[in-house]
């Protein structure tokens, strides 16, 4: 992308949520979708496992993810994961009772985007009674569209809130 100031190509940063230029020192932040994701017009190298498109590079609370602008899906670290949602939690307290997850997504078997070999699908075991793949090997976790948000707005019991015992 191009800066709207000057002209003069921007690069977007690691761990930033903005293109930046380096002649006129423009910062250019993109517009959030309606699932609060900021798609930045740079590809990933990774593609979608799901679409076999190239990935995005985006953020999303901040947080730079891997956003596939077909199906909706995000390729999220696990580094930053539990940050994320903790961050994105803060903002919306928990209300949904998430309906179970279907089962036979158990079955699906998605490439990793990154070493393409075969991710793990299994339960969260966290909040939000959400199905989820995830690559141990290159530390990933693939979230399809809504299921992001279905673990944000699910109501926490973790240890945090735990009575102590006595």
């Amino acid at each position: 992308m191009n800066c709207p100031s000057c002209g003069a190509a921007m690069r977007l940063e690691p761990d930033k949520d903005c293109l930046t230029c380096d002649y006129c020192k423009n910062m250019y932040f993109p517009e959030k979708g309606d699932d609060g994701v900021s798609v930045f017009p740079e590809k990933s190298e990774n593609t979608c496992p799901v679409c076999s498109i190239a990935l995005m590079q985006a953020s999303i609370a901040k947080v730079r993810i891997q956003y596939c602008t077909q199906c909706r899906g995000m390729l999220i670290p696990m580094g930053v994961f539990l940050a994320l949602v903790d961050e994105l939690r803060a903002g919306q307290p928990g209300s949904l009772i998430p309906p179970p997850p279907d089962p036979t997504e158990l079955r699906r078997m998605l490439p990793c985007p990154h070493c393409h070999k075969p991710m793990v699908t299994h339960y969260y075991s966290g909040a939000g009674n959400v199905i989820l793949e995830d690559c141990e090997d290159c530390e990933l976790n693939w979230l399809d569209h809504g299921k992001l948000m279905r673990i944000v707005r699910a109501p926490d019991h973790s240890y945090r809130d735990a009575e102590p015992m006595v």
